[in-house]
């Protein structure tokens, strides 16, 4: 865990920060804020979980300071450290239900024990919100959506162990198992285009609903909307229907389903059934030829049930290309690892399936080199200029007239975009210290918070800062006090400016904070500076 101490007053900061065995408690980091507005930056950019706060700070108090974070988290357990034993005070302290509120100076008991009555409220809470029955809730409520993206990844070939399978079957109450298996695409036709969106989604809702009372006496039904628009149900036979003729029955079935969507939904559907097969090795592969049969042999007849079989096709598709996630957008979240993977099992199923097919290899290397093209356009450059002598093997056919040739031109091309791009990545990232510098000096009189750096380059507040350190090795708010620090001591030696008019220049509105906080930083006032130069 993480806590902050927050106080003007220095001694007391460093005090309780260095001088405490916080460790023994489980807090692993304890950070130091001699100003509420110091404190605030801080816990934008660190997962704070304890606050340890005085009430009386100028600019804003320690109240103020609970506020502001209760507006953005709620889970941050705040604790009082005054000097007042004020009832109003403590009224306070209570309505923004803070742990304690202990007076200066405590004890070590007394703070001890203040911390770790909040360190055990953290824990009772996030055991709650991670307990057992809090998941089951989230569980059903999220139920559909789960089956059905399950139901998704399946049919688009992703490949789970059959433990796997088994575990999400039986959380998601879907009571299927190994074995015979068959698929029912349902076409919903035009008489269904004339509702809007809304009311298309209810017609889709209405007629899985159907398809689960007509058809679900006699299989288990596991119905999905797919990409291409399509109602897909999963049916798997009962164990008390009959084995004999259940292609047949799955027919009459289908056609029942028809006549009912037309009777009391007055629209049309066209119906392709499979034959049954080994679920669920074999249902991305059957999923694909029903949906192909849709596409290639139905053509523009409508409001059919049609059974489908196993058809003869000496060519098919090369599923890795296009099992998502695409390799465009691996290579646009710079996932380099993920996007070798990708070229590596798209070679491989060359190897496998599409040895003797060049019209696969060139597909691939046509695919390939588009998005690494992409790639480069996307990014202000030419493929060309990256890549260099890998761009004539390209423009010739060379990189893909064998799967070797393309597995070695792709790898290698990628390694030279990556090499590239993280070149690009930390010019990005000296643009946006050199905004941020030059904003602040520009504007150091006024809001140089990190919300107002990171609002100026239009980043978040958290990115902002872990750019800012990677690239400078030092923190934003440390380097606008040293900023201050130093164009305090250039105006005190080269003006004849009031201190309390240099403290408004460079952004301090109480001149007394100034004077604290400039003493503290060279052990002499900004007026004993001045007279010392």
């Amino acid at each position: 865990m993480q806590m902050i101490i927050v106080d003007d007053e220095a001694h007391w900061v460093d005090n309780l920060s260095m001088h405490k065995p916080w460790h023994t408690l489980g807090i692993e980091h304890v950070h130091k804020a001699y100003s509420a507005h110091e404190a605030l930056q801080i816990i934008e950019t660190h997962p704070i979980d304890i606050v340890l706060s005085d009430i009386v700070m100028p600019e804003m108090t320690g109240m103020e300071l609970i506020e502001r974070i209760r507006i953005h988290d709620k889970r941050i357990k705040c604790i009082i450290l005054s000097g007042h034993s004020d009832f109003e005070y403590a009224k306070k302290a209570l309505q923004h239900q803070t742990v304690d509120y202990l007076l200066k100076p405590p004890t070590d008991n007394e703070l001890f024990g203040a911390v770790k009555a909040a360190i055990d409220q953290l824990n009772m809470e996030w055991e709650n919100i991670s307990s057992h029955e809090r998941t089951q809730y989230t569980l059903r409520e999220n139920l559909p959506l789960l089956r059905g993206q399950l139901l998704l990844d399946a049919l688009r070939g992703y490949r789970m162990s059959a433990e796997a399978w088994s575990r999400k079957l039986d959380n998601y109450g879907l009571p299927f198992h190994d074995g015979d298996c068959a698929l029912l695409l349902v076409r919903m036709e035009e008489d269904f285009g004339q509702y809007n969106s809304n009311d298309q989604q209810l017609m889709e809702y209405a007629i899985i609903n159907m398809a689960e009372e007509i058809i679900g006496e006699y299989t288990e039904v596991w119905g999905v909307k797919e990409e291409h628009g399509y109602l897909v149900f999963l049916l798997q036979f009962k164990d008390h229907v009959a084995d004999i003729g259940k292609e047949t029955f799955l027919e009459k079935l289908a056609i029942q389903l028809q006549y009912k969507v037309k009777q009391f939904l007055k629209g049309s559907l066209s119906i392709v059934i499979t034959e049954l097969f080994q679920f669920p090795d074999q249902l991305q592969s059957r999923y694909q030829q029903a949906s192909a049969y849709f596409r290639q042999i139905v053509g523009d007849e409508r409001e059919f049930v049609m059974r489908v079989g196993d058809l003869e096709r000496s060519q098919g598709p090369l599923n890795a290309l296009y099992m998502p996630p695409s390799l465009i957008s691996l290579l646009e979240a710079g996932r380099w690892d993920a996007a070798e993977d990708k070229l590596l099992t798209v070679c491989a199923e060359l190897d496998d399936k599409w040895s003797e097919s060049w019209e696969h290899c060139m597909e691939a290397g046509f695919l390939i080199a588009s998005s690494f093209t992409h790639l480069a356009h996307r990014n202000g450059h030419t493929l060309a200029k990256l890549i260099d002598p890998d761009m004539e093997p390209l423009q010739s056919g060379e990189a893909f007239s064998s799967i070797s040739k393309l597995r070695k031109w792709s790898l290698g091309v990628l390694g030279k975009l990556k090499e590239g791009t993280s070149n690009e990545i930390k010019d990005i990232r000296s643009l946006y210290v050199k905004k941020i510098q030059e904003y602040a000096e520009k504007n150091l009189h006024s809001d140089v918070s990190l919300r107002a750096l990171a609002d100026h380059v239009n980043l978040h507040p958290t990115h902002l800062s872990k750019i800012y350190k990677i690239e400078t090795g030092e923190g934003i708010s440390d380097y606008v006090f040293r900023l201050r620090m130093e164009r305090a001591c250039h105006i005190l030696k080269t003006s004849e400016k009031k201190v309390y008019e240099i403290s408004m220049e460079i952004g301090y509105l109480d001149s007394a904070y100034f004077i604290k906080v400039f003493k503290r930083q060279f052990g002499v006032t900004p007026q004993e500076y001045r007279d010392d130069n």
